[in-house]
């Protein structure tokens, strides 16, 4: 049964976790499909990717019967028995990947959630560089309830939500709501058709320079960890390299012009 979908129109990749039946917990095979569809548009030439999931939720998390036979070994022996001290994936291990992949991609990611984003949920939407979650999302940092804790990169990228919030709430897996997560920094915005307004996005994206759409992910990246100094040779470099390239010259003429503009991939 496929896991995940993917449909490329007009520069946008639509992905979509396909085991609505299920709310779209992850189960091995949801594992393997999601690294899987990171690494084909890793290469892939869409210039945004918007990742949503079918039917009543956008992920609930781990499908812990799927997983049972992994228990006591923590959340990644049931994706496989695999060894999670293993960095199979750049500085990410397999569990992680699934989540930690998104913010690797050099093309923005925006997320569109509903229903609800359980554990392994939110943090596979964390990965997006922008996330639009409809009103009445409901949320959970659910990993303790069950003896476990976060682990599929959710710490390394919620580091822009409020210390003290994320702190309670990965204590106690209460469940939330999305205009707490609104206010704690889990989510950029609530719309009532969270895909549609996803698409609306990416497509503003998509009629950008793609050469400068990448950059500024670099530097959203790069921003995240580094030191000033270095987040501002990197951005001399980042300019130098755009300046007087084919796209940059369409982008000032096509202003210049008040016309669309037409860029290379």
């Amino acid at each position: 049964m496929t896991r995940v979908t993917i449909t490329t129109v007009d520069g946008i990749a639509d992905v979509r976790l396909a085991r609505g039946d299920k709310m779209n917990a992850i189960d091995p095979a949801m594992f393997d499909a999601l690294i899987d569809t990171i690494d084909t548009l890793r290469t892939s030439p869409a210039r945004c990717v918007v990742v949503s999931g079918e039917g009543r939720a956008f992920c609930a998390g781990l499908d812990m019967a799927s997983m049972a036979a992994g228990a006591g070994a923590g959340a990644g022996a049931g994706a496989g028995g695999l060894d999670l001290a293993i960095r199979s994936h750049g500085i990410a291990n397999r569990v992680q990947q699934v989540a930690w992949g998104w913010r690797t991609l050099p093309m923005p990611v925006i997320a569109a959630v509903q229903g609800l984003a359980f554990g392994g949920g939110m943090q596979i939407m964390a990965g997006a560089d922008v996330r639009i979650a409809a009103p009445d999302t409901r949320f959970a940092i659910l990993e303790t309830k069950w003896g476990l804790v976060a682990d599929m990169a959710g710490f390394a990228l919620w580091r822009d939500v409020r210390g003290d919030v994320l702190r309670e709430l990965a204590f106690s897996a209460r469940e939330f709501t999305a205009q707490e997560a609104l206010r704690a920094g889990f989510v950029t915005r609530l719309a009532d058709d969270p895909h549609g307004a996803a698409m609306v996005l990416a497509r503003a994206i998509a009629a950008r320079s793609p050469d400068a759409v990448r950059a500024a992910k670099r530097m959203a990246n790069l921003a995240d960890d580094a030191e000033a100094d270095t987040i501002l040779v990197a951005e001399s470099a980042e300019q130098q390299a755009l300046l007087g390239t084919p796209n940059q010259v369409e982008a000032v003429r096509a202003g210049m012009e008040r016309r669309a503009a037409v860029f290379r991939d």
